[in-house]
C-alpha cells in the first residue's frame, strides 16, 4: 500500500487527485495541505510514503517544502506536480532533492506511473525535461546541472517566462509563441496565464506598462 499526500493550495487540484486515485487498490491518499507549511505540518503527523507537492504555494513554495523533507523526512519521497517546465524549475526542484517532476497536463497513465515508479525508489521525470538535464539526474551528477542566474526583477521571472514576455510585448498569440519556444500551445496558454498573474495584470497594455516599469526586458 503507498499513503500519499497531497499539498497543492487548489482544493479543485487535490479533489481531482483523490478522484483518480479511488479505483487504485494500492494507493490511498491520507491527508493533505493546501500550503506549503501545513504539508509540513501533515508529514509530522502521519509520516507518508510519498508527498506529491506543487511549486507554487504560499507560506513555503514546494521547493523549500522538498528541502525541508530531504533534511528532515528523509523516508519520504517527493513528486512535483507542476505546470512549470521551466528547465530552472525542474534543476530547483532536483537540487532540493526531489525524487520526480511530472507537469500537471500529464495522462493518467503517465502520472500513475510516475507516483509508483518513485514511491518504489525510483526517478521519474517528465519528457520534457531537456536530455542534458535529463542525463545529469540519472547519472546523479545534479551538481553540475546549470544553477539559477540571480533574479533582478521583483517578480522572480524565469528564463522562460521572461521570453514569453518579450513575445507577448511582440503581440504574438499563443500559437506563433508555442512554435518559436518549440513547445505546446497549451504550454504556452499557461506560461501566459501564470505571467499575467504573477504581475497581477489584465490587459497587454498593463503588462508593458509594468515590463517598462521594473525593466523586465
Amino acid at each position: 500500500m503507498i499513503n500519499v499526500v497531497l499539498a497543492d493550495d487548489h482544493e479543485l487540484v487535490r479533489d481531482g487527485i483523490k478522484a483518480l486515485l479511488e479505483d487504485q487498490q494500492d494507493i490511498v491518499v491520507i491527508d493533505e495541505a493546501s500550503n506549503g507549511k501545513e504539508a509540513l505540518d501533515v508529514l509530522e503527523r502521519t509520516n507518508p510514503d510519498l508527498l506529491i507537492v506543487d511549486i507554487r504555494m504560499p507560506e513555503l513554495n514546494g521547493i523549500e517544502v522538498v528541502t525541508e523533507v530531504s533534511k528532515k523526512h528523509k523516508n519520504v519521497k517527493t513528486l512535483v506536480l507542476s505546470m512549470h517546465d521551466s528547465e530552472e524549475y525542474v534543476v530547483q526542484a532536483i537540487q532540493a532533492g526531489a525524487d520526480g517532476y511530472l507537469l500537471k497536463g500529464a495522462s493518467k497513465d503517465e502520472f500513475l506511473k510516475a507516483l509508483t515508479k518513485v514511491a518504489s525508489g525510483g526517478k521519474y521525470f517528465t519528457g520534457d525535461v531537456s536530455a542534458i538535464i535529463m542525463n545529469n539526474f540519472v547519472n546523479g551528477n545534479v551538481a553540475t546541472a546549470p544553477k539559477k542566474e540571480p533574479v533582478a526583477d521583483p517578480f522572480n521571472l524565469t528564463k522562460r517566462e521572461k521570453q514569453i514576455l518579450s513575445l507577448v510585448l511582440q503581440l504574438k498569440n499563443n500559437k506563433v509563441i508555442a512554435e518559436e519556444l518549440q513547445i505546446s500551445k497549451r504550454t504556452a496558454e499557461v506560461h501566459r496565464f501564470n505571467l499575467m498573474k504573477k504581475l497581477d495584470v489584465k490587459n497587454i497594455m498593463e503588462l508593458s506598462n509594468k515590463a517598462k516599469e521594473y525593466q523586465l526586458i
